[in-house]
């Protein structure tokens, strides 16, 4: 009896751990901005381009070098005697004679020599005054590079969280297809109570206990499908937001819940009609982020051209050098100087270079205006599908009305004996149906309007 007991707590204890958790839309689309794969690469795909709009701005600050030199050749670089001054003449040799006796008297050499070895070390700096606009020009390429990069992210976060909400609706229509399904064996349950007993009266006939028994089986099949089919859309949607589970109730966890007991909290009420979320075409075309990266391909066209133009612009430029240098004597020495650079043979290539970027902006202007107009009419399109999925949904309505009012009429009927329960069962089952239906037509419908908006 206390090993009974003992055993009871710990199942009480057990529960109370791994008690059923809620999600709601909000915290799924949350939970997915945070551990998508492709939000994550994303955000880092921005901050590489950050990092190259900052490496872009390095072009304006001088560019500072340490320079370090040195060499040793075999024999001097640099040999001078006096004919090498003088030239050859009669006064050259006869000075040369007198050099050479002066050499061999006193021991040094009648020929100067230099440059056989030697170093330098240097620090210098260099500044570009002008490149032909190409400094700016990169720079404000690099920073379109980040706005696209940020576009990027933008459509990716928005398709991310459109595949949620749609994963999200479907596991929420199984959810309310269960429920059906629950009142159609509630149902069938009291049924068969009342068969059975009307049978032991010898009112009804075994045949009648018989069909309300096929009834209850043809559910339990249709539980065993949907219970699969529901597992399967809560396992996309978990595999998509990044919440752990399990398939296994006795592998569950604080981490890991068992998948039955992941409940989504948002159900399929309070659907507001198309009128309510309608917003201008034209301008919600403007707003998409296809059609400001479309801008930003025809301005960065723009830019390449500046760009090409730029190498064949005259390039001014400023500098000073100091340092030390041991060679023909030691000493410490700097300078200054400026630098002028005119490509003088650069214009042919250039040309073509131009005339190639003038082709690739028109064609980026042809595509900006061709896939605007294709944008503009998927945003009808998504308008005219919410719409016949809003009177798929006053349909459903209709039709679940009067199924259940003819499910009603008919449980009336059967109870006065004026119909079989053949007919019942076949009104509740329709009445089952129609409901089905209307789920699906609620989640159809919200499904679009998550497109239409995102």
């Amino acid at each position: 009896m206390k090993r009974t007991v003992i055993l009871s707590l710990s199942f009480v204890v057990s529960l109370s751990l791994y008690a059923q958790r809620n999600l709601s839309l909000s915290e799924c689309r949350e939970m997915a901005l945070n551990n998508d794969v492709h939000v994550k690469n994303a955000h880092l795909d921005v901050l590489a381009s950050e990092a190259r709009r900052n490496e872009a701005m390095a072009e304006y600050f001088p560019q500072v070098s340490v320079n370090s030199f040195a060499f040793a050749a075999l024999r001097p670089m640099l040999e001078i005697s006096v004919k090498d001054i003088f030239g050859e003449s009669a006064f050259s040799s006869d000075l040369q004679a007198a050099v050479d006796y002066l050499g061999q008297e006193y021991g040094f050499s009648s020929v100067f020599t230099a440059l056989q070895s030697g170093f330098s070390a240097s620090v210098s700096a260099f500044q570009p005054v002008y490149a032909g606009g190409r400094i700016v020009t990169g720079n404000r390429l690099a920073s379109l590079g980040k706005d696209a990069a940020l576009l990027h992210k933008d459509m990716t976060v928005r398709d991310v969280l459109e595949n949620v909400d749609k994963e999200y609706w479907r596991v929420v229509m199984l959810e309310a297809k269960v429920q059906v399904l629950d009142a159609s064996e509630d149902f069938l349950d009291n049924l068969a109570g009342d068969v059975e007993t009307a049978v032991g009266a010898g009112l009804a006939l075994d045949t009648d206990l018989m069909q309300v028994m096929l009834q209850k089986n043809v559910l339990k099949k249709q539980r065993l499908s949907l219970n699969g089919g529901l597992r399967l859309a809560k396992m996309n949607l978990f595999n998509s937001i990044g919440q752990p589970y399990s398939l296994v109730r006795d592998m569950q966890d604080s981490v890991r819940p068992y998948i039955d007991d992941i409940v989504l909290s948002d159900r399929l009420a309070g659907l507001k009609p198309p009128e309510e979320y309608y917003v201008d075409e034209e301008e919600a075309v403007a707003s998409l982020e296809e059609m400001k990266l479309l801008d930003l391909s025809v301005e960065s066209r723009i830019l390449e051209r500046k760009m090409a133009l730029g190498e064949a612009l005259p390039q001014v430029g400023i500098g000073a050098s100091y340092g030390y240098v041991h060679a023909m004597n030691r000493r410490f020495n700097g300078f200054v100087f400026a630098m002028v650079r005119i490509p003088l043979t650069d214009w042919g290539k250039v040309s073509y270079r131009m005339k190639r970027t003038d082709l690739t902006l028109e064609k980026a202007r042809i595509d900006r205006d061709y896939i605007g107009s294709q944008l503009l009419l998927r945003r009808r399109s998504l308008w005219l599908d919410l719409n016949v999925a809003w009177e798929q949904v006053a349909l459903a309505r209709e039709d679940m009305f009067l199924a259940q009012k003819t499910a009603e009429r008919m449980h009336e009927q059967y109870e006065a004996g004026l119909v079989t329960l053949s007919d019942l069962l076949q009104s509740r089952t329709q009445m089952s149906v129609k409901a089905d239906a209307l789920i699906e037509a609620k989640a159809g419908y919200l499904s679009a309007l998550s497109s239409y908006i995102k």
